[in-house]
């Protein structure tokens, strides 16, 4: 399936019709009414807005479709095309989205950033802009589902202040410039997750939408279920467990490279990391490896009363998109290295801090002291190595 990037990037979504044939429609509701079973199904089903289902730790022999749905040309070859780096697109989560027993209405609008462990929006923005998207996301509906809604172009800047008027009024209602993402059974959308969008009714109308996504960055959670898939399934799980650890591999070696100040293995860590990446992803990278010395140090350390809450729950899991490889990942640092990086990073962490807490709506988070969408001081990688003196 041939899609166009250039569409991709100008409006941040691209609907795609048919990914789902009509004749392998009816086998692969079939094989997520079973997930579903497995999980829990009507009791589980009474849980929240928008009940979710991780398919890894259900999938056998006779529901493998379900996830080598994220292997196929019109997924993943998709995603190759679109991606900053098609050598590395990999399956990251494979979820399905579910209608709820009862009607809950609609949820609220905004981006899947999460500034405090990430970075701000905008710094986000120039590196997709420069490099491309390094993480794509997926809905596809097993029914017809119009629930989402987004604001075409809205991943390439930030919020305007009428959209920030209008969510702090009411987040829950449509925002101006928004459309419905009207999709049919078997369709897809494909979006960066940079992008404003929509959750408009989360009502009892029947739903099973799967939700994913493939990036440069990922864990693999799908090799949990590898065993029971085709042959050539397995050897591309086996080879994306290869990708993630020469990833952290690397991660850490950008990591040692701080400590060390050695700005030529820095410079070839993050090369590695996202070849060919210009001077706005490798500042994001950068943002990336502060925040994950940041969370490793709240792991090793026992006082967190200076710590905000979100980072401390953020600190108990992980986030591959944004290399947070997860708490056991410290476990290759001492606690005196970690505290000898974190004197390095504190120059970038300190250009991430407004003066005060404050909040800005469309985002999945609170109010807090780190930016949403803009540093007040611009700086760049090139600042920080030069910052080691």
């Amino acid at each position: 399936m041939k899609v166009n990037r250039e569409q991709l990037m100008r409006d941040g979504f691209l609907i795609l019709r048919e990914v789902v044939t009509p004749d392998e429609l009816e086998m692969l509701r079939a094989s997520y009414e079973t997930l579903i079973e497995r999980q829990g199904g009507r009791k589980w089903l009474s849980e929240g807005a928008q009940p979710r289902i991780n398919i890894v730790p259900h999938v056998d022999e006779s529901t493998a479709d379900a996830a080598e749905m994220w292997l196929r040309d019109n997924t993943l070859g998709v995603a190759r095309q679109l991606i900053s780096n098609a050598d590395a697109a990999a399956a990251t989560s494979m979820w399905c989205m579910c209608s709820p027993l009862k009607n809950h209405g609609p949820a609220a609008w905004h981006r899947d950033i999460h500034p405090i462990d990430m970075a701000p929006m905008r710094l986000l923005q120039l590196d997709m802009l420069e490099n491309g998207p390094r993480y794509l996301q997926w809905n596809i509906p097993l029914y017809d589902d119009d629930v989402l809604w987004a604001v075409p172009g809205s991943h390439r800047r930030v919020n305007t202040s009428q959209e920030n008027a209008e969510l702090l009024a009411d987040p829950r209602v449509p925002l101006t410039g928004g459309i419905p993402l009207e999709l049919k059974a078997g369709d897809a959308v494909v979006y960066i997750n940079f992008l404003l969008h929509w959750g408009s009714n989360y009502s009892t109308k029947l739903r099973r939408t799967l939700h994913g996504g493939h990036s440069i960055f990922t864990d693999n959670q799908g090799s949990g279920c590898a065993r029971y898939l085709s042959k050539s399934a397995r050897e591309q799980f086996e080879r994306w467990d290869a990708q993630v650890a020469r990833s952290q591999d690397t991660t850490e070696a950008a990591l040692r490279a701080v400590m060390d100040q050695d700005s030529g293995a820095y410079d070839a860590a993050l090369e590695a990391l996202q070849p060919g990446t210009g001077p706005a992803g490798k500042l994001v990278l950068t943002i990336y490896l502060c925040k994950a010395v940041q969370l490793m140090r709240i792991t090793t350390h026992s006082d967190l009363g200076h710590v905000p809450e979100s980072l401390q729950r953020v600190a108990t899991g992980n986030h591959p998109i944004s290399i947070n490889w997860g708490p056991q990942f410290a476990d290759r640092f001492s606690v005196p290295e970690l505290e000898q990086m974190w004197g390095r990073f504190e120059f970038v962490d300190a250009r991430l801090l407004h003066t005060e807490e404050y909040f800005v709506p469309g985002y999945q988070s609170g109010p807090m002291q780190y930016f949403f969408e803009d540093v007040s001081e611009p700086f760049s990688a090139s600042d920080f190595v030069a910052s080691w003196g």
